[in-house]
């Protein structure tokens, strides 16, 4: 995989935001393979489409890309937070792809992907309203929290300038699929919850104990759960017969 742009296609352009445009979207579509089915090309959609940027002709999986010079922070600015949310319950929330470059450099930093079934409503910020003098007064957008997502929901191809191999992307991809069989969307919230908890312990293998001890600050989440341990208990197996946890014995558990 080559990590620099072909700054010739943006030759004729001055806007250093078209120049960005140009060539990160030229880079995608020249370099990622779709980290669902793997097939080695993914491919553009005309400009101005309303929900995706890229899709899958093999498995019809799309892509949203979103590109900026600085690495990315706790969170990125989206479009209306109405829309953003019915987007969470449709069939055509796409995946992000999350790009950081060097213009100066027209280097690939960090390129990863965001799968669609980590969005739930608690990352999604609603921002305040535009003002009356703005070009679209009352507008409501949304930032997209992205400190509120596990990390296993961050799947690089390129980190700090390294490329990671194709299996491991797939595989890591993989990992997480069952959290589409999950249908409700607080039940969703739920395991999320409690996968950012494990991932906070920072080590690989846990007791349950360990994770009682965010109890309190999972009963401010889940206010209306008045038995918070039962449900830290029904998650971590959740997690367990999915393949997420090996269960090393009785409130013993380990990260696959």
């Amino acid at each position: 995989m080559k990590l620099f742009f072909d700054r010739q296609l943006a030759a004729n352009y001055k806007s250093a935001s078209q120049k960005a445009r140009i060539l990160t979207e030229q880079w995608v579509d020249n370099s990622i393979f779709c980290p669902n089915c793997g097939q080695l090309d993914i491919d553009k959609y005309p400009n101005n489409q309303p929900v995706a940027d890229f899709y899958c002709s093999n498995c019809q999986e799309e892509y949203e890309l979103k590109s900026k010079q600085s690495v990315f922070g706790a969170k990125i600015l989206d479009g209306a937070h109405r829309t953003m949310l019915e987007r969470l319950t449709s069939n055509n929330n796409p995946n992000f792809f999350l790009l950081n470059y060097d213009l100066a450099t027209f280097e690939v930093r960090n390129f990863f992907v965001i799968p669609k079934h980590f969005f739930v409503p608690e990352i999604i910020e609603r921002r305040n309203p535009l003002a009356s003098t703005a070009r679209r007064p009352g507008y409501i957008g949304c930032n997209i929290l992205l400190n509120h997502i596990p990390h296993a929901g961050k799947i690089f191809y390129v980190r700090n300038g390294q490329v990671e191999p194709k299996q491991k992307v797939l595989r890591e991809w993989k990992k997480t699929l069952f959290l589409r069989e999950t249908i409700e969307v607080s039940a969703k919230g739920w395991l999320l919850d409690i996968m950012r908890r494990i991932e906070r312990l920072g080590k690989r293998e846990f007791k349950l104990e360990d994770v009682y001890a965010f109890e309190e600050e999972l009963s401010r989440l889940h206010p209306e759960n008045r038995h918070i341990k039962d449900k830290i208990r029904q998650q971590l197996q959740v997690l367990r017969d999915k393949g997420y946890l090996d269960f090393v014995s009785r409130g013993h558990y380990r990260l696959v």
